[in-house]
């Protein structure tokens, strides 16, 4: 059996990503409208009603936009935990909200979902892994450092989306206030592109086939840039780059009997 997985939206403006089997799929984070996500799952050939869960990460609106009218309208439970509810306002009415807690497992169909704690300035955020049959993929975003965690279930996947938010550089000597600059880089912002590099070029598995780097700075970073910083170590790993503007297309990890 296949596992299925897209960025249906990645940047400050909104976070979306698809992970699935041939008969479920769940999100983590939905901060595009609702429209929007069935509008690119269409166009990706992806069906909604293969969406069993949405996972949220945080409460920050860039990743909860669009949870409260898509879990209503096509019935889809959201797991999340009390801070990140008690902290987002988000609208419950006629929503299974659902808690989830760090190292403990969440089985949807064929598709087991682990939580893990991250480094960012919201309530209680977390990073994800989506293991089904043999493969992992992973959602590492907003993540203000590496730790051991990351380190770890990073160097199980399959494939990843792993932040690499800015360039020092760039960041340094742009536009942006001193104080948001901090925010940024401070250890509970966003992850550099050398710091993002860093945990790829000493964790990443010979097992990887695909990372897709996220949560692109539209300030503080140049997609080129990135992708070739990273082309020079990824060896037989594909680097994609998801995209703030429209969804990438569906990538494919397919058991060794299946490919041959």
């Amino acid at each position: 059996m296949g596992v299925y997985f897209t960025s249906l939206n990645s940047g400050s403006n909104g976070n979306c990503y698809y992970v699935g089997n041939d008969q479920e799929a769940v999100l983590i984070d939905a901060g595009i409208s609702c429209r929007e996500t069935e509008k690119r799952m269409l166009r990706l050939g992806l069906s909604m009603s293969r969406v069993k869960a949405i996972f949220v990460s945080h409460e920050h609106s860039d990743h909860i936009r669009g949870v409260a009218v898509l879990a209503r309208k096509h019935r889809i439970p959201v797991y999340i935990t009390p801070a990140t509810l008690h902290n987002c306002y988000l609208r419950t009415e006629a929503i299974d909200t659902l808690p989830f807690e760090a190292g403990e497992a969440v089985q949807i169909g064929g598709l087991t979902i682990t939580a893990f704690a991250k480094y960012h300035d919201a309530a209680d955020p977390h990073s994800f892994v989506v293991s089904a049959g043999e493969f992992k993929v992973g959602v590492f975003t907003d993540l203000g450092r590496t730790c051991q965690n990351l380190m770890e279930h990073f160097s199980q996947c399959h494939a990843a989306f792993l932040e690499a938010n800015y360039d020092e550089h760039l960041l340094e000597n742009g536009r942006y206030p001193y104080y948001l600059k901090n925010r940024i880089r401070g250890g509970h912002g966003h992850l550099s592109n050398r710091e993002a590099l860093t945990l790829f070029s000493t964790c990443k598995p010979d097992h990887m086939s695909h990372v897709l780097l996220s949560h692109l700075s539209k300030e503080n970073n140049c997609p080129n840039l990135v992708k070739e910083l990273f082309q020079a170590h990824a060896g037989d790993t594909q680097v994609v780059v998801a995209s703030r503007y429209e969804e990438s297309p569906v990538f494919t990890l397919l058991p060794q009997e299946a490919m041959a």
